[in-house]
């Protein structure tokens, strides 16, 4: 055999061995298209039985995921005039907050019907949030500011701890805990009775992502490079850190209901499911690309735990999809 033919043969066993050890992406097991245009924004409830879907031309659209069906489409403006980035659903899906870059409007979700339009002055909204049946509101303004909003008394309180944008913002299903997360390198548990801060998680850059586990156990705030941890609410000690392969900003994540998962997606199309004691990766899919987009992209809005054995994600694509966790 000659010199040639030798390398040739090592090239191809090279290159074999490479595509065996890569990590496969499994597929998902089932998709559901809910919007034919790249959708802005999505939220999907705790309970996973409803997501919404902000895109352009069809403004905000909720859909049954039990039944795959639509349910409303709702929105401040004409659908053609869609300007609606930020949602979120209450833990039962009982209501839904939306907003664009001034105002935001509460929905309740038995009928699709409006329940309060309000509008920020001299700010810009960066994110919300909404308490279990409504009766709480949480919004981060581009100012720094937080303001928490108790619907049956109209009370409003503002949370001055942060000095730059709040990028990310998530709240209690009883309201009475907020966590949010600024430019300013500091995500922040605080009272909502008091707006006194709780504990502090200090990062060494501006926070982007913050989620709370709703049965109270754990709390999330990642950063914009190599910097994303899981912190204890009985302690406010860290738990663990995710090991992050490369820098990439989390812009999804829920804890699982079982305590042991949390589940986060990105801007670059990576689900992946982490272990909450270690922060070490179990799994990663995947999810389809916006149809015709060069290179291939989509962003992750909202992902969830079906059960648990499943996860369902939503992304710009404007596609659910259901994905199966190994046992």
């Amino acid at each position: 055999m000659t010199l040639t033919h030798s390398c040739k043969y090592l090239t191809i066993f090279l290159a074999f061995c490479l595509f065996a050890c890569s990590e496969v992406q499994p597929k998902s097991v089932r998709q559901v298209q809910h919007s034919e245009t790249p959708s802005y924004g999505a939220a999907i409830n705790d309970q996973s039985t409803r997501v919404a879907v902000s895109a352009l031309d069809q403004g905000v659209t909720v859909w049954d995921l039990k039944n795959d069906t639509a349910l409303y489409s709702l929105g401040h403006q004409k659908k053609s005039d869609n300007q609606i980035l930020s949602l979120s659903l209450s833990p039962s899906g009982s209501h839904l907050l939306t907003g664009d870059s001034k105002d935001f409007a509460l929905w309740q979700m038995e009928d699709g019907r409006n329940i309060g339009f309000w509008s920020v002055k001299d700010a810009t909204i960066r994110d919300l949030a909404v308490s279990d049946f409504g009766r709480h509101m949480l919004v981060g303004q581009s100012d720094g500011k937080v303001q928490h909003i108790t619907l049956s008394s109209g009370r409003r309180i503002e949370f001055l701890g942060h000095t730059e944008n709040v990028n990310s913002v998530d709240l209690s299903a009883n309201g009475r805990f907020a966590l949010t997360g600024s430019n300013d390198h500091f995500a922040y548990l605080w009272d909502t009775e008091t707006a006194q801060i709780i504990y502090s998680f200090p990062h060494p850059n501006r926070v982007t992502k913050v989620a709370l586990d709703q049965q109270g156990r754990y709390a999330f705030s990642a950063g914009s490079e190599l910097q994303a941890f899981i912190w204890d609410l009985k302690t406010g000690k860290q738990i663990s850190q995710l090991e992050l392969s490369r820098a990439q900003i989390i812009t999804a994540a829920r804890f699982s209901p079982n305590g042991k998962w949390l589940v986060t997606g990105s801007p670059s199309r990576a689900l992946i499911l982490w272990d909450v004691a270690t922060g070490k990766k179990i799994q990663q899919w995947q999810v389809r690309a916006i149809l015709n987009s060069r290179p291939a992209s989509a962003v992750i809005h909202a992902v969830a735990f079906l059960n648990d054995t499943q996860i369902i994600s939503e992304s710009s694509s404007g596609v659910a999809e259901v994905w199966e966790i190994k046992q």
